[in-house]
């Protein structure tokens, strides 16, 4: 079953990118604030983790969300099929977010697809520092709140900001949004200027 392959993928990642950080189960649980249980049962690729979980655990260990979902790059050229990939979050009324890919290099960048219905908000934790998200509306409306200011984004418009602050995306107006948010990750500090 895909969603089989995809936890033991996970799995396999958190452990490598943990071993590879030096940090023993409790203190990446500390770090990220994940219980040192969840990290075990998800290491042993058991549980379901959210969206919030893996983001946690990525930025704690400087690394793109991508990093703990995806396999070994072996192609020069990726081509990436949105009814391919799983939403990593699912709305109440049909949004969702499809993390699409990360390039590589040093300071890497997700690019994701989100689909907000009206009324439906995503509240994320503030990133680690250097963290730059962009916002591209193609259809529809929405409200960009960042340390409690909210923005009015809609089609056609694009908004950057510092994703190391609280905030939240949410679908208004009476359609759909759809949007691309790229999320611009800063050089992991021991990378040395290498590829994480």
């Amino acid at each position: 079953m895909a969603e089989e392959a995809a936890l033991r993928t996970v799995a396999r990642n958190v452990r490598v990118a943990r071993l590879r950080a030096g940090l023993s189960l409790e203190e990446l649980g500390r770090r990220a604030q994940v219980s040192k249980g969840a990290l075990v049962g998800l290491e042993k690729a058991q549980g379901n983790p959210n969206l919030a979980t893996l983001v946690r655990l990525a930025d704690t260990l400087g690394i793109p969300v991508s990093a703990l979902l995806e396999g070994p790059a072996e192609e020069r050229v990726r081509v990436v099929d949105s009814a391919s990939v799983e939403p990593l979050w699912s709305g109440e009324h049909g949004g969702r977010a499809l993390l699409m890919l990360t390039t590589p290099g040093p300071a890497p960048t997700e690019v994701w697809r989100w689909r907000l219905e009206p009324g439906e908000e995503y509240p994320s934790h503030p990133h680690q520092a250097g963290v730059v998200e962009t916002l591209s509306v193609t259809s529809g409306r929405m409200v960009l709140v960042v340390d409690g200011v909210e923005h009015a984004v809609g089609a056609g418009e694009t908004a950057a900001f510092a994703g190391d602050a609280p905030h939240a995306y949410r679908g208004a107006g009476e359609e759909t949004c759809d949007l691309v948010m790229t999320v611009h990750l800063p050089p992991a500090p021991d990378s040395g200027g290498a590829a994480p």
